[in-house]
């Protein structure tokens, strides 16, 4: 009975920086979203202008399509867009130049990964995790020893690094959403592992500086800072002109430039137009 009562709730920040509440099945909370467009969810699904009704029916659309937050959901997948932080690792893991990498998923929280398919259908279609409620049907497929607690399923990134170096993965993957766990888990693990920061909408001045002095490549999101500074560096690599990937050390831009060779592209030559996110956060 209490496992039969047992409630199943995710919260995590959407598209649009907006906060959303899964509970058992049902999008319960929708928050209002402070991106009003998104040149990446222009693209894959059509959406013109993000409000708190796009955002609701779109994670309706998450829990039918892939049963996200619940019992049903899928854990396997291939690439979903071409050109990804989950793509990319998932390739790096499949070639061998990790052992895996450290992820926050719905249904496990922080959990160390070491299976492409699983990176990639865990991590291919979400976002910016809050927090999470155990589901079997992820911990079954993940492992309960490579979850940082498989009771509580907290989200806590420098908990999954160390869980990895006791697991034994000599090099691996970790993403942050936060500028001061970026440099904890490199004065933590230096160059054992690769550094990815996601999720940077928002990022202070201070906290982008954190994270190019600590992360290995990372994601524009709706960031200026974060452009600001990738554009004013003639040294990093910069992938895409909608929703950039920015590499800055020497591993980064060789996950980033071999994920682009297998999909036959090259870096934006920082001529073409960009499209961006709006307004900027």
């Amino acid at each position: 009975m209490a496992e039969e009562c047992r409630r199943r709730r995710t919260e995590m920040q959407a598209l649009g920086m907006c906060r959303i509440v899964v509970e058992d099945g049902k999008v319960t909370e929708v928050g209002e979203p402070r991106l009003k467009y998104c040149p990446l969810f222009n693209k894959l699904l059509g959406i013109e202008e993000i409000d708190s009704e796009t955002v609701r029916k779109n994670l309706e659309y998450r829990v039918k399509s892939f049963g996200f937050g619940t019992e049903e959901r899928v854990v396997r997948a291939g690439d979903y867009v071409t050109f990804g932080v989950s793509e990319i690792l998932s390739t790096a893991v499949k070639d061998g130049r990790l052992d895996g990498a450290v992820i926050a998923a719905d249904g496990c929280g922080s959990a160390v990964l070491t299976d492409p398919e699983l990176i990639q259908g865990l991590c291919g279609r979400i976002s910016g995790m809050v927090s999470t409620d155990p589901l079997d049907t992820v911990l079954d497929a993940v492992g309960r020893d490579r979850v940082v607690d498989p009771d509580t399923t907290p989200v806590d990134q420098v908990r999954g690094a160390e869980l990895a170096m006791r697991l034994g993965l000599k090099r691996f993957a970790v993403t942050v959403c936060r500028p001061e766990d970026s440099e904890t888990i490199r004065r933590m693990c230096g160059d054992r592992t690769v550094i990815i920061a996601v999720h940077t909408s928002c990022v202070s001045e201070e906290g982008a500086q954190k994270f190019y002095a600590n992360c290995d490549f990372l994601t524009a999101c709706a960031s200026r800072v974060i452009r600001e500074i990738a554009y004013s560096r003639p040294d990093v690599v910069i992938a895409g002109n909608k929703i950039p990937i920015i590499a800055v050390t020497d591993i980064g831009k060789e996950l980033v430039l071999s994920k682009l060779k297998e999909l036959g592209k090259e870096p934006w030559d920082r001529k073409e137009p960009t499209v961006d996110p709006k307004p900027w956060l």
